[in-house]
């Protein structure tokens, strides 16, 4: 008599990159559990999310990361799904009662991506050009370089981004290196700014997979996946984010390091127009990751003031 499969239903938004990272995610759960690897034992539910649903407006006017997350969080809950797979940098810092994240993939590459047809990189773009970003921590960099540029919003997935660039929507636009590589698009890459010039988001370039926190079965097959390295770099940086109340209203960006057992974190805060810019950073043991963004955070609150964030406003 066959033994029934075990079944695991994944559930996902449903832009080409989230698919990408679910079928990544499915194919190492099938690697690592041969019950898994039968036909049929994972189903792929694909569920639309606020965020994927308004596409004219900028996250932080319509409310920020959490647009990602609601539905598939209430699907888990509910029971219709066991896993969420999620870009790390979607995912708040506040996660609801009953989900837990016990699992990061090994991270991609953390740095940002600059495209463009006219320009071979951000410094040679030509005064006055439009550069296309939904994403606040990018525009505030490339205005404290580049002031002189005019930053618009612009949203959609890889593939619009990069339509509407070939239509000279923008002159120039930013993406996540990890996004494009996952998708096989990296060779639409026109530079790849180092970590120096732009910070990256926290958890850039990271998986993260979330189950219920009684599901005990769901905790098992996640811990043969998960990596201890990038869960560790990834706890820096939320930990960071999370004490200075991070989310697509405040400009952050945070990136640790790990070498062995040393940890290396970078944090910075910015203004969106640019022109305030706060950064720091910390050397440490990776025991003390968490410890480590949240210190950092402290101190940035402190250089910048009680105004600091309350003057931020969505561009």
């Amino acid at each position: 008599m066959t033994a029934k499969l075990p079944i695991l239903r994944i559930g996902t938004r449903g832009s080409p990159l989230a698919l990408a990272q679910t079928h990544e995610t499915r194919d190492r759960l099938a690697a690592a559990w041969a019950p898994l690897g039968q036909e049929g034992a994972i189903d792929i539910e694909v569920i639309k999310t606020t965020g994927d649903l308004i596409q004219d407006r900028p996250l932080a006017e319509i409310g920020g990361k959490g647009l990602f997350t609601k539905e598939l969080d209430e699907a888990m809950l509910s029971g219709r799904i066991h896993l969420a797979v999620h870009s790390m940098k979607d995912v708040p810092t506040l996660l609801p009662d009953g989900i837990v994240l016990p699992c990061i993939l090994p991270r991609e590459d953390v740095r940002d991506a600059f495209i463009s047809l006219k320009a071979a990189s951000l410094a040679d773009l030509p005064q006055g050009a439009v550069v296309g970003t939904s994403s606040l921590r990018r525009g505030a960099q490339i205005l404290h370089r580049r002031p002189d540029l005019k930053v618009v919003n612009f949203r959609g997935n890889v593939q619009t981004r990069l339509r509407k660039l070939d239509e000279g929507v923008v002159d120039a636009t930013m993406l996540a290196m990890a996004g494009l590589r996952r998708l096989g698009l990296a060779g639409h890459v026109t530079s790849a700014l180092s970590e120096d010039d732009m910070l990256p988001a926290v958890a850039q370039g990271a998986i993260g997979i979330t189950c219920r926190a009684d599901d005990e079965a769901a905790h098992a097959f996640l811990a043969a996946l998960n990596c201890p390295d990038s869960f560790v770099r990834v706890a820096a940086e939320r930990a960071f984010l999370t004490r200075l109340d991070g989310s697509c209203r405040t400009p952050i960006a945070a990136l640790a390091v790990l070498d062995g057992d040393h940890l290396s974190f970078r944090g910075l805060i910015v203004s969106p127009d640019g022109t305030a810019i706060h950064a720091t950073s910390r050397s440490g043991s990776r025991s003390d990751a968490e410890a480590m963004g949240k210190d950092a955070a402290e101190e940035l609150i402190k250089v910048a003031g009680p105004g600091f964030f309350d003057l931020i406003k969505p561009h």
